[in-house]
C-alpha cells in the first residue's frame, strides 16, 4: 500500500499532513500488520515514529516474571513512538503490540523531530495525544490503587458496553479470555475469578458458554453499582 492510498482510505489523515514537509511524503514506509504483532519491546532502541491509520493497539509492560500489564488501549488515528522522541529517550519504556491488523505509516526518527521543528499545528496534534494518554494514565492508575475488585471489572464491562452501544434487550457478550481480562482490568487471576463468581451471583453479569455476557439490564445495574463504589469512597475520604 502506498503513501496516497492510505490518504485515500483515511482521509481524516489530511488533518495531521497538511503542514508536512513535501520531501517527507516519498519517505514514508507503509506496512499493514496483522494481529498480534509487536511493533517494539520495552528497553529497545527507538529508530523510527509510526503513524497509526488503522487498527487498534495495546500498550503494555512484560514483566520478568511472566506477567503482563496493560497500560492503555489505543485507537487510530494515533501515533508510535512519540512519547519516547519527545522524551529525547533512546530507549521505549513500554511494549507496543497490534490487536486487530493495523496499516502503519513509518519514517525515521530523524525526520520525525525535523518535521515537529517545522509544523507547529503537527507538533500541536501530536502533544494533544501525548496529553490525552498521560490524563488517561492518571486516571487508571489511581482507580487501581484504590478502588476494589468489583469496581475495576464493573467499570471495564460498563466501558466495554458503551464502546458496543449496546440498546435495550441486547446482550453482549465479552470476546476476552480470562487471562486477557487479567491483564486488561489489572487483577491476579485467582481475584478476577472470585469477581466474576460473585458478580454472577449477584445477577450482575452471566456466563454463556464459558464467557462474560451482560444484558442491557445488568449493564444498568453496574452503572449503579459503581455509583454505590464511588460515593462509598467519599465518605470514607
Amino acid at each position: 500500500m502506498t503513501f496516497d492510498e492510505v490518504l485515500a482510505k483515511v482521509p481524516q489523515l489530511n488533518d495531521y499532513l497538511i503542514n508536512m514537509p513535501k520531501e517527507l511524503k516519498n519517505k514514508f514506509v507503509v506496512k499493514i500488520h496483522p494481529p498480534g504483532t509487536i511493533i517494539h519491546y520495552q528497553q529497545s532502541d527507538l529508530d523510527i515514529f509510526g503513524i497509526v491509520a488503522t487498527g487498534e493497539h495495546r500498550v503494555i509492560n512484560i514483566f520478568e516474571n511472566g506477567n503482563i500489564f496493560m497500560i492503555e488501549k489505543n485507537e487510530p488515528i494515533d501515533f508510535i513512538g512519540e512519547v519516547t522522541i519527545l522524551a529525547g529517550m533512546r530507549q521505549t519504556s513500554v511494549t507496543i503490540e497490534t490487536i486487530t491488523e493495523s496499516i502503519i505509516m513509518y519514517i525515521s526518527r530523524e525526520n520525525f523531530e525535523e518535521w515537529i521543528k517545522k509544523d507547529i499545528h503537527f507538533l500541536y496534534l501530536v502533544s494533544q495525544k501525548v496529553a490525552l494518554k498521560l490524563y488517561r494514565s492518571s486516571s487508571n492508575r489511581g482507580a487501581k490503587l484504590f478502588y476494589p475488585p468489583t469496581f475495576l471489572l464493573l467499570d471495564y464491562l460498563i466501558q466495554y458496553a458503551q464502546r458496543e452501544e449496546i440498546k435495550k434487550g441486547e446482550t453482549l457478550i465479552l470476546k476476552q479470555t480470562r487471562e486477557e481480562l487479567y491483564e486488561e482490568v489489572s487483577i491476579s487471576v485467582k481475584t478476577l475469578n472470585r469477581t466474576i463468581g460473585k458478580l454472577k451471583q449477584d445477577g450482575v453479569i452471566s456466563i454463556i458458554k464459558g464467557k462474560i455476557a451482560i444484558s442491557y439490564d445488568q449493564y444498568r445495574l453496574a452503572r449503579k453499582m459503581v455509583k454505590y463504589y464511588v460515593k462509598q469512597d467519599v465518605k470514607n475520604s
